[in-house]
């Protein structure tokens, strides 16, 4: 399969369900209450195709970027979901139902993308586990002569203040860091039962374009899963349970780590960082990669993050589901909020449908269906919130005019028509400079 045909696939296969969820949400709320749908769109602009049951056109539209439902009687984002019908019965009609009916039909889009990025994480708790160490992470891996051990940071540190933040998570360390090149950053570890305040500082990397901060520690190994026979790996003297700690000197965070490595090597020989056991020392052995028949470079060798996991119940599981989906969000707006300060630009921030075609096929490749699954609840995550946002033509635009003709109601004044209409055109434009600006971006990136 040509590498065009995968990112578009993964893209459909990410972004198709966050959109018709998120659409779902208000359909099945505006059904129970009555009111009459009278469009489901996947898609803006144009009608592709479709098929009409009842008095609901269920549709696939031109431009790939999002969706909407067209109530009968809300001609408030006709900009966009164009004129509805006019003869529309009285009770069906959504414009003219109390406000906290129209406020269940608007919120219900946003609420089901949390509710999608809730289950995902809470079933793969509930089928794999939850990190037996939840909180205040074991160091087992550090670069020599690195940033983190110039720092003062040893094997066998236990971090239980990192940032602000008493007793993180691996998580949260990552993240911080991910989002702080070259920002000191404090932190405080446990060793031999006394407390050491250290200041690490993040080194500064570029991953496709954006600024990335990267820390030469870890608590979690990569481990050798399976050593294929007659593979350079094999030849090494590389074994199943080998934990992988480094190579060249990089301290492997995740597997992408390694597959960055063999790709850098070009063939050339690594120094590969392994423990062989539980107690014993590291040791370097040195391998080369192959060329296969197909012509890809391979070391030989399946592998995955090795780290302790625990069966859990369905409550602990949808706790650590909330406190992983609010991790992310914590990590997005702090990484939103450097644009304002000046430490990160938007061009670094935002991504439109190349660049989350980019990740979701790099998803699929890492890791498959699962890839794609759990990009799909980082992708409903984020759509849920942003479209809670305040911004006239989403969701949380709607709720705020909702809340703006209460409190004009309350002091004898009304919301016109016209003024809506011109808060609606307005954040149409705004939606189309965005969309413009992110797709620019994403060509710029691409091209470098």
């Amino acid at each position: 399969m040509s590498s065009a045909l995968l990112t578009v696939l993964a893209l459909i296969a990410v972004l198709g369900p966050a959109v018709v969820l998120h659409e779902f949400g208000h359909f099945i709320v505006a059904k129970l209450f009555k009111m009459r749908v009278e469009t489901f769109s996947v898609g803006f602009g144009p009608r592709l195709f479709g098929r009409r049951w009842g008095t609901t056109d269920y549709r696939v539209s031109l431009i790939p970027l999002g969706g909407y439902v067209k109530l009968g009687g809300d001609e408030s984002n006709a900009p966009i979901e164009g004129e509805g019908e006019s003869n529309v019965p009285e009770h069906e009609r959504f414009d003219l139902r109390p406000r906290w009916q129209k406020f269940l039909v608007m919120v219900a889009g946003p609420v089901m993308n949390l509710l999608t990025a809730f289950v995902i994480v809470w079933i793969g708790a509930l089928m794999t586990g939850i990190p037996a160490t939840l909180t205040s992470p074991e160091v087992t891996s550090v670069k020599a002569g690195g940033m983190a051990e110039q720092a003062g940071l040893r094997v066998g540190d236990r971090i239980v203040h990192f940032n602000g933040k008493d007793n993180p998570t691996w998580d949260r360390v990552r993240n911080d860091a991910l989002i702080s090149p070259e920002k000191p950053l404090p932190m405080i570890v446990e060793r031999n039962g006394e407390r050491v305040p250290l200041t690490i500082t993040p080194i500064k990397m570029m991953q496709k374009s954006d600024s990335i901060g990267e820390i030469d520690f870890s608590p979690i190994p990569v481990m050798i899963n399976t050593v294929l026979s007659g593979s350079a790996a094999e030849a090494a003297g590389l074994k199943p349970g080998d934990r992988l700690l480094a190579i060249d000197g990089k301290i492997l965070q995740s597997e992408q780590d390694v597959k960055d490595a063999i790709q850098t090597a070009k063939g050339a020989p690594m120094r590969l960082t392994v423990v062989r056991g539980d107690n014993a020392p590291p040791q370097e052995i040195t391998a080369a990669v192959r060329k296969m028949p197909n012509g890809a470079e391979q070391l030989g060798i399946t592998y995955g993050m090795y780290e302790p996991l625990r069966d859990s119940g369905p409550i602990e599981a949808a706790g650590y589901s909330v406190r992983r989906n609010v991790e992310v969000l914590r990590m997005t707006g702090n990484a939103i909020g450097q644009i304002f300060t000046g430490d990160r630009s938007a061009s670094e921030s935002f991504s439109g449908p190349i660049g989350i075609a980019q990740a979701a096929k790099d998803a699929a490749v890492d890791s498959g269906w699962l890839g794609l699954v759990a990009m799909l609840g980082f992708l409903s995550l984020n759509l849920g919130v942003v479209n809670l946002l305040p911004i006239p033509v989403l969701d949380g635009g709607a709720i705020f005019l909702l809340f703006v003709e209460a409190v004009l109601g309350w002091i004898g004044l009304k919301l016109t028509m016209t003024m809506r209409e011109r808060i609606q055109q307005v954040g149409f434009v705004m939606l189309l400079l965005l969309m413009g600006f992110v797709i620019t971006n994403d060509f710029v990136k691409l091209a470098s």
